[in-house]
């Protein structure tokens, strides 16, 4: 599914026809065919992927338990225990990544958590962080164990962040 073209779609959409639209992927969402689905294909045990919305990117669990509308998994970077909607679950491996048409910097469907990024600061210095959270109109950024808030729109992607790099 080509996440991309959907957003670019509903952009277009007023605050009541994406809530018409909410209203109607919720009841989608909690259909018992769609929960016997994923039942169907999983076991305790499992590796699974699910998208974790505070970090807008899929994370890696093991599947602990099911529940009747949800289920209990690992995470296995920080081995905590979360209890997720069935749907949450990436059981099919689908292409997460959403990009956007924004004219300047980053949209924020395209930034993740733990991502590299860099931006210009008032100075004009070049700076280059890791993303560690991201917030309603800006993310905070781990630059050299300084921690900076930036808009979206000033970010751009570093393909390959070297740890060595001195700062300006």
């Amino acid at each position: 599914m080509d996440y991309s073209a959907i957003v670019r779609t509903i952009d277009q959409c007023t605050g009541f026809d994406l809530y018409r639209l909410y209203v109607a992927i919720g009841k989608m969402l909690e259909d018992p065919k769609r929960i016997t689905e994923v039942k169907r294909r999983l076991h305790a045990g499992d590796t699974v992927e699910y998208l974790d919305p505070s970090k807008n990117r899929v994370v890696a669990a093991k599947l602990i338990k099911f529940q009747r509308t949800k289920v209990v998994v690992k995470n296995l970077e920080d081995h905590e225990e979360w209890i997720i909607p069935y749907y949450a679950l990436n059981i099919y491996g689908a292409n997460t990544i959403i990009t956007e048409n924004v004219k300047e910097g980053l949209g924020r469907n395209e930034v993740t958590v733990g991502d590299q990024v860099g931006f210009f600061d008032r100075d004009g210095n070049e700076r280059y962080g890791k993303v560690i959270r991201l917030n309603q109109k800006t993310v905070t950024l781990d630059c050299n164990h300084q921690k900076w808030r930036v808009a979206y729109s000033f970010l751009f992607k570093v393909i390959d962040l070297d740890v060595n790099v001195t700062q300006l």
